[in-house]
């Protein structure tokens, strides 16, 4: 295992802000998942019948075999192509998605593209059309994102827009550590081990000791790699990755600050922008 290695695993599952900080996601439960699923399977099947009763009375006089190609075309037209356009056209939504105000997204929270959607629709027809759904229902209820198998194979998974992200409050200044934490030399730390320490300094108290004195000295000896002069002797860990990571954040705020006025010197003001 590399250095790294624990604290990305022990991240993995938030999506991150531009500012590197973990965002509790809304992952959509498994009923109005499947509700929104009924809800789309419902009106797939109706234009399916409504389609294919259509072209049997349009191709009356026409052979067997053209009305069979007719129909497969049709059907895949249906519960392959429909899904997939919807979903690609609207980043993510079908008309049950819409209704029960679900939406698509990759596994790091960016909108899904063409090949997202036709993945999940083709892997869909299986585990959905064809077993009867019940491989995502069992998939979804074991995946913690509840994920089906679509999902799985496409590298997505379904939020709800409905109920609002939480983001954890940053650590604090530890005021014994302000000063050095202010002379210190603190590079830019990879998103991964930011979120790690904002988690691991969250969710500390609730931690084994032995776990939590093992991962605190882990994140530690990552974090350090970024920092120099190293702490004043003695300094719990958990003291020290909040110091650097409290720090870290109040200059990339000044940096965005300073860059904000920077901006509002040399371009015009936005004349849409909400007056102060």
């Amino acid at each position: 295992m590399s250095e790294h290695e624990g604290y990305r695993s022990y991240a993995v599952d938030d999506l991150v802000t531009g500012e590197g900080v973990a965002v509790e996601v809304p992952a959509a439960s498994v009923a109005i998942h499947a509700v929104s699923g009924f809800i789309d399977v419902v009106l797939a099947v109706v234009l399916l019948i409504g389609g294919l009763m259509g072209f049997s009375l349009a191709l009356g006089d026409a052979s067997e075999a053209v009305i069979g190609i007719v129909g497969i075309v049709y059907s895949t037209a249906v519960l392959i192509g429909v899904p997939a356009v919807l979903e690609s056209t609207t980043r993510g939504r079908t008309l049950g998605k819409l209704a029960m105000g679900l939406r698509v997204v990759r596994d790091d929270g960016g909108p899904i593209t063409a090949r997202h959607a036709v993945m999940r629709a083709l892997v869909g027809y299986v585990e959905i059309y064809l077993l009867l759904g019940a491989p995502a229902l069992v998939a979804s209820m074991i995946n913690p994102r509840g994920k089906r198998l679509g999902d799985m194979a496409a590298g997505t998974f379904v939020i709800s827009q409905r109920a609002a992200l939480r983001t954890p409050l940053p650590p604090a200044m530890p005021p014994s550590l302000a000063a050095w934490a202010r002379g210190a030399d603190i590079a830019t730390l990879p998103p991964g081990l930011t979120i790690a320490v904002r988690q691991f300094l969250a969710r500390a108290p609730g931690l084994a000791t032995d776990s939590r004195r093992a991962l605190g000295l882990d994140l530690l000896h990552a974090t350090l790699a970024a920092v120099s002069p190293p702490p004043p002797q003695g300094v719990h860990p958990e003291l020290v990755l909040a110091a650097v990571v409290a720090e870290r954040r109040r200059r990339d705020l000044d940096r965005l600050w300073r860059e904000e006025q920077l901006r509002a010197r040399v371009l015009p003001a936005d004349p849409l922008a909400p007056r102060a």
